[in-house]
């Protein structure tokens, strides 16, 4: 095979890659440019190919152009973020990695492969600003236009929940850290903020950072904050545990959290100051810390998602919420008040519900948890007509719960067979979505599929994220 056998290979290779990707020669000039990379970059292919890479992006200096480490100093660069301006004056923010390709000890080309966080880091940008302004005022009028939840909010009869919510109570006490193990949609934050809110700390704030929503660049500058010049774009803002001084701060999904900044994060928790991403002061910070989980700890610790001396420096009060199906005994005192919700949510009269709909509400297990279930009920209030009774005939049970014959009668039942296979499709991404906690993109990564393709068939179900 000859030269061009081998470009057209690498041409049709890349194009098949969502990340945008970028492939210069020893002299800096472009050889490959896919079309993802054109998406991010908003520059043309003939802008960038057989041109040196520091006059098709004039906006990056050399100095701190992962290009120019990689073909002129053989330095690899992983997962740097890099804000820059393009040929036509659009700053474009990425999540880049530039590597050397080293022939015989001589650098032959450059491979950058670049992920667009534009979008992401914008709306960062603009929650962080959203809490500096409301922040100070929400203290001023202690929060009372905020919605938070207290223990008068968690429901449950069943004594092995019910000594889970003593503990919670006594933890609310002290100002000793929290670690939540729960399934989803169990109430991981509920039992969060009722800690808070029951706490001397309950005038101060109350922030939560989900771990799983950002890459590692982006979640270290929320949680601590960004100083100007620590990277390109940089401004000085105070991060999470600045907003949170003398508060509570909820790390959720903590296990998602990147291994590295977990290293950072248990020395914040050991000395009690951080300092801003590319900052040089050590600021004081009084923040008591909730993480949680949706799976075993030990699992996690086991398979290196979560580093153990983090998980016994946070584990001070360890809480483990149970599963739904283990407190089945309070399905029918959370069906009331999910009722009486649905009702007001709805403006619908459905005021109880029959024996036979309380059997096939206790007879599934629920894997989405308390949030499910709430589900099952609002979908089943939202579709009653004048009924004051929630009967079978109303409820909207998941297809898990209905199950699959083989008999003739039964398949009469389910209807068409192209009109099963979308309902069968339709549960098993609405509980993918329920597992995710409504993130499409984790929820993509479970089923297999692409996000796009996922948010297509969302929106064809007219499903909305749960």
């Amino acid at each position: 095979m000859d030269e061009n056998g081998y470009k057209q290979i690498i041409s049709e290779l890349i194009e098949l890659i969502d990340e945008g990707v970028y492939i210069v020669d020893e002299n800096g000039v472009g050889l490959f440019y896919n079309s993802a990379m054109e998406e991010t970059e908003k520059i043309s292919k003939d802008d960038v190919i057989n041109k040196e890479f520091h006059r098709a992006f004039p906006g990056v200096k050399l100095s701190q152009s992962t290009m120019y480490q990689a073909l002129r100093k053989n330095v690899a660069t992983r997962n740097k973020q890099q804000t820059y301006t393009n040929l036509y004056g659009k700053e474009v923010t990425t999540i880049n990695s530039t590597v050397p390709v080293r022939v015989d000890n001589e650098t032959i080309a450059a491979i950058e492969v670049a992920r667009d966080i534009t979008n992401i880091r914008d709306m960062s940008d603009t929650i962080q600003q959203l809490r500096e302004d409301t922040i100070p005022r929400a203290e001023e009028s202690r929060m009372q236009k905020i919605k938070h939840y207290t223990f008068d909010d968690i429901m449950g009869n069943n004594r092995a929940f019910m000594e889970v919510v003593n503990r919670a109570k006594k933890a609310a006490g002290n100002d000793a850290s929290v670690f939540i193990y729960g399934e989803t949609g169990t109430g991981k934050e509920l039992f969060a903020q009722s800690i808070h809110y029951a706490s001397p700390r309950r005038d101060k704030p109350f922030l939560a950072q989900n771990c799983a929503a950002l890459p590692e660049s982006l979640l270290e500058g929320i949680l601590f904050g960004t100083s100007r010049g620590g990277f390109t774009g940089a401004v000085d803002r105070a991060g999470l545990f600045e907003q949170a001084n003398g508060g509570t701060l909820l790390l959720d999904e903590i296990s998602a959290m990147p291994y590295d900044l977990q290293s950072k994060l248990l020395r914040v928790l050991q000395e009690d100051y951080i300092r801003r991403v590319g900052g040089t002061t050590d600021i004081p910070v009084d923040v008591r810390i909730i993480a949680t989980v949706n799976e075993p700890p030990q699992k996690l610790m086991e398979e290196g998602k979560l580093r153990k001396d983090l998980y016994y420096r946070l584990n001070v009060v360890g809480i483990h919420i149970p599963p739904l199906r283990e407190r089945k005994d309070d399905i029918p005192l959370l069906v009331e008040r999910f009722l009486a919700k649905s009702d007001d949510r709805y403006g619908k009269q459905v005021w109880m519900v029959s024996d036979d709909a309380i059997r096939e509400l206790t007879s599934y297990d629920y894997p989405g948890n308390v949030r499910e279930l709430e589900n099952v009920i609002m979908q089943s209030v939202a579709m009653a007509d004048t009924e004051h009774v929630l009967t079978t005939r109303l409820l909207q049970m998941p297809m898990q719960a209905i199950g699959i014959g083989h008999d003739v009668e039964k398949w009469e039942r389910l209807g068409p067979l192209n009109e099963y296979l979308a309902n069968v499709e339709k549960e098993i991404i609405r509980g993918a979505m329920i597992d995710t906690g409504g993130n499409i993109s984790k929820a993509a990564d479970v089923l297999q599929i692409k996000r796009q393709t996922l948010q297509h068939k969302l929106k064809k179900y007219g499903m909305k994220e749960e």
